[in-house]
């Protein structure tokens, strides 16, 4: 009776355990990760556009028409849209989405923002960091096992002082097939079995690396037990009302308005092994999108004043200069305090340029599918031409 009675108390010590256990392995994260949130939690951002009918508007206008109406003639192919203070100033469409179909460009096609795509992967971590979900100063390897370096963290991920190796450079060194397509886990396990060397001890200086954000995108997955591609959609782009955004998965059906992504001369950008992994690129969007994604962060729609400022903060000071990143943004620090808050990007054909000056809630959006550098010098233009003065030059490349 004694022994029955023992066995009886160890099989319920042991059920109650295993109860435990699968209450905690099912417990939803704090906050509600896996509920989704609609209108009355985030909301879309509504578009407004400004009254421009003043003649100072319509000489504004006229202005940056003749500017482009010179871009175009030069081989500039893609979309602008200027807005000040929550309204849109400027919106054009210039060339063709598809060339060979005769598809226009407007406001429906999306464009692969390239490294643009950076800004919402860096969001999206300190959205978990902010609902306490992750720790942006603990090691990666907490969140991937498999991560073969022990001393990185994911702030240096965010703010690119890891030393990691850029992938899109190591990674045709491991695998003969490099015009297929491979995705962010098969870049970790090449990471892992042969773990390339890193290119300095981190956290001692700076260096972008595209690896650094698609191992972001990893932890997001880690975290949330949700695909990169339908977190960014669930919680981001559908809350927002950016109807016309969503992740590249060379595996989906693309919608029919997609962009096509041209060299300089009109050929076609072909497929390769890069093509797959997300989060440091992989982003489509469109100017009118991208300006709701913007106006989120003045609304606070993702990302609390306390968690931008963190984003906003720069990281590195190895250099002197204006030049700095913080946490998934560039940024041009002045002597002044004055700070410009950008992304640029490129890849294939495809060149963007997201200039935000937050101070003046003055924002600038130019996405291109023709490859052309001069995506990189017309925020500079724009910006005298609207702002009615000079600037420093700050374009820059991606």
């Amino acid at each position: 009776m004694r022994r029955i009675s023992i066995y009886i108390y160890i099989s319920t010590i042991i059920f109650s355990i295993y109860l435990i256990s699968c209450q905690c392995s099912n417990a939803k994260p704090p906050g509600g990760l896996h509920e989704k949130p609609g209108a009355n939690q985030m909301g879309s951002i509504k578009l407004n556009y400004a009254d421009t009918n003043t003649a100072e508007w319509q000489e504004m206008i006229h202005k940056l028409d003749s500017y482009y109406a010179t871009q175009t003639r030069a081989g500039f192919n893609g979309s602008v849209l200027v807005g000040y203070q929550g309204k849109i100033l400027y919106e054009r469409y210039f060339g063709f989405g598809n060339r060979e179909q005769g598809m226009r460009l407007d406001a429906t096609c999306p464009v692969q923002l390239a490294s643009v795509s950076k800004t919402f992967t860096g969001a999206a971590i300190l959205f978990l960091y902010q609902h306490k979900y992750l720790d942006i100063n603990e090691k990666v390897q907490q969140y991937l096992k498999d991560f073969p370096y022990p001393d990185i963290t994911v702030k240096m991920l965010l703010n690119h002082r890891s030393g990691l190796p850029d992938y899109t450079h190591w990674v045709p060194s491991y695998v003969k097939d490099t015009k297929t397509p491979i995705y962010n886990e098969q870049m970790l396990k090449l990471m892992a079995q042969y773990k390339p060397g890193l290119e300095f001890r981190p956290d001692t200086r700076f260096k972008y690396s595209n690896t650094n954000y698609a191992t972001l995108a990893l932890v997001i997955e880690a975290v949330t037990s949700m695909k990169y591609k339908d977190f960014m959609k669930r919680y981001i782009f559908d809350p927002l009302g950016m109807a016309h955004t969503f992740v590249f998965d060379p595996a989906d059906k693309t919608p029919e308005n997609t962009t096509v992504s041209y060299k300089y001369n009109w050929v076609r950008e072909p497929v390769m092994f890069a093509d797959g992994v997300y989060g440091d690129k992989g982003i489509y969007s469109t100017v009118e999108d991208m300006y709701r994604w913007d106006q989120s962060f003045y609304q606070n729609k993702l990302l609390s004043n306390e968690t931008l400022e963190l984003a906003y903060g720069p990281c590195s000071f190895e250099k002197p200069g204006i030049k700095n990143y913080g946490l998934g943004w560039r940024m041009l620090c002045y002597p002044d305090g004055y700070k410009i808050i950008y992304h640029n990007g490129w890849w294939h054909g495809n060149n963007t340029s997201f200039y935000r000056f937050v101070k003046d809630n003055f924002t600038i959006i130019v996405l291109g599918n023709k490859f052309t550098n001069s995506i990189y010098h017309q925020a500079p233009i724009i910006y005298s031409i609207v702002k009615n003065k000079q600037t420093a030059d700050f374009d820059e490349g991606e």
